[in-house]
């Protein structure tokens, strides 16, 4: 925890020079004030957190977090543990939605096993694993508090490999089956809201598979009674390795000063956890979509954040993460290459009050 501690003090308020400049860049372009809304903020406050109003997001990846939860036991997804081995296989082949989204996104694809139930060399997965999966939530916590922690430096010390390696925007992703069952676990404490109203459906399931689910979690939540102002130790009591590691990385990206986008509702109870650990983060999380699941609405509200688009996705691996970029390269553009008002001797537009 010292280590952790010690990282998080790293922290410092996004470049306010670097943002007013961007404003100042905005407000030169001959267009109409602020009339590309929620792109043109996304654009100022990647200048505050690189500290450069010079934008470079030609590099870009997403992180896909791949591990099992031992709660699939209790049936409470459609599929089995077995399913998050083969996706990942199939990720670091770029055969998955996201990969096919990322290649039209022009951006990298980077899977990385924290904790597949299984022994996987492929190429292309980077290997991080901290266990073979977690417990069962409903009859042990999920993780040691020494687990999380690691799994949370594992997603802090991809950022800075990534950084190093070059890139300069990077997208949030999850592969595990059962994982929106540990989110609504995690949602459900940290919102003090009721099991029901933060969980659902997740991959697919039945009305009679929702409420068993629901079950679960409240007896999950019952028997640990996780500390709703400890979130390592809701983490690490009804969490999952691939929450903990995407919470590292929404660390780190406020650490190493990297643009982290949110994807859907797992990603976004990491990003609240990452809040949760250090409230230094919030301004430098970038928001993409809101999930169809039932909390992910919530989980934005909470973190005082605004999608960019709205699609009722569900999918997860990053996918609704991977689709702002294309509007983030077209914000960008417009924002370096567009001509200004004084070279079209042109009067600029003037505030109105």
């Amino acid at each position: 925890m010292n280590q952790l501690q010690a990282q998080l003090e790293q922290i410092e308020p996004l470049h306010q020079p670097s943002m007013d400049m961007a404003v100042r860049r905005w407000n030169s372009i001959a267009k109409p004030l602020n009339s590309l809304g929620l792109l043109e903020k996304s654009i100022i406050q990647i200048a505050g957190i690189t500290g450069n109003h010079h934008i470079d997001i030609s590099k870009r990846c997403a992180v896909i977090l791949c591990a099992d939860n031992g709660v699939v036991a209790e049936g409470i997804s459609q599929v089995g543990s077995e399913i998050t081995a083969l996706v990942a296989q199939s990720l670091a082949a770029s055969q998955t939605s996201v990969t096919v989204m990322a290649k039209a996104a022009k951006a990298d694809v980077i899977p990385v096993d924290i904790g597949i139930a299984a022994d996987i060399s492929v190429k292309g997965l980077r290997s991080k694993k901290i266990a073979y999966g977690t417990q069962n939530m409903l009859y042990a916590p999920a993780m040691t508090k020494e687990q999380t922690l690691q799994a949370i430096q594992v997603g802090i010390d991809l950022v800075a490999a990534l950084k190093q390696e070059g890139y300069r925007l990077i997208a949030t992703g999850e592969m595990g089956i059962g994982n929106t069952t540990t989110s609504s676990a995690i949602a459900s404490v940290l919102l003090k809201a009721p099991v029901e109203k933060v969980t659902g459906k997740g991959a697919g399931l039945s009305s009679d598979g929702l409420r068993h689910k629901i079950d679960v979690i409240a007896q999950a939540i019952k028997k640990h009674n996780p500390n709703c102002n400890d979130p390592i130790d809701v983490l690490s009591k009804v969490g999952g390795l691939d929450i903990a590691g995407m919470t590292g990385l929404f660390l780190g990206g406020a650490i190493h000063r990297v643009p982290v986008v949110i994807d859907g509702f797992v990603s976004g109870a990491a990003a609240l956890l990452a809040v949760n650990i250090c409230p230094k983060v919030q301004p430098y999380l970038i928001p993409s979509h809101v999930s169809k699941e039932p909390a992910a609405a919530m989980i934005l509200e909470a973190l005082r954040l605004k999608p960019l688009i709205n699609c009722e996705l569900c999918l997860g691996e990053g996918t609704g993460a991977v689709a702002v970029f294309p509007l983030l390269e077209m914000a960008a553009d417009i924002y370096q290459t567009m001509s200004t008002f004084e070279q079209f001797d042109m009067e600029p537009y003037q505030p109105l009050t």
